[in-house]
């Protein structure tokens, strides 16, 4: 008699690679809100200040593509973000008929404080930045994947 290999679960819950993103993305930003609430942000006004810090000016439709937010979502962040001062509106440079989102000084100047964040969030993770490197690879092939 052949006895087959016993198949796990396709459905168990622990096998689902959606649960697991899903409570890790929840983790990962819980880590996250301690170390943004003393500047003022939430994790996506951090996600919108990354982007600006790398990329000023920007338009919102360009935003609206590097964060994969659509501009409904990201008009609500860019107000709160422009209410408490770190970033303004102007004529887009490149495009006179549009807005760009610009950084304002004090938003300049918060990326200093910024720069410890990815530190602490290695460190409270308790992962080698270099595991969090292969991590974020591969989550981008996932994204890559899925889109």
């Amino acid at each position: 008699m052949i006895s087959t290999p016993s198949i796990p679960d396709p459905l168990a819950l622990e096998r689902q690679v959606c649960f697991a993103l899903s409570v890790a993305s929840r983790s990962v930003v819980a880590v996250y809100r301690p170390l943004l609430e003393p500047m003022g942000l939430t994790h996506p006004q951090y996600l919108v200040m990354l982007a600006l810090w790398e990329k000023s000016p920007l338009s919102i439709k360009d935003l609206s593509g590097l964060l994969q937010l659509d501009p409904g979502t990201l008009s609500p962040l860019v107000k709160r973000l422009e209410a408490i001062g770190y970033v303004k509106k102007d004529r887009d440079p490149r495009d006179e008929r549009s807005l760009a989102l610009k950084l304002t000084p004090e938003g300049q100047k918060l990326r200093e404080e910024a720069l410890k964040i990815p530190f602490k969030v290695v460190d409270r993770l308790g992962m080698t930045f270099e595991e969090l490197m292969v991590l974020n690879k591969v989550l981008h092939r996932v994204i890559e994947a899925a889109t």
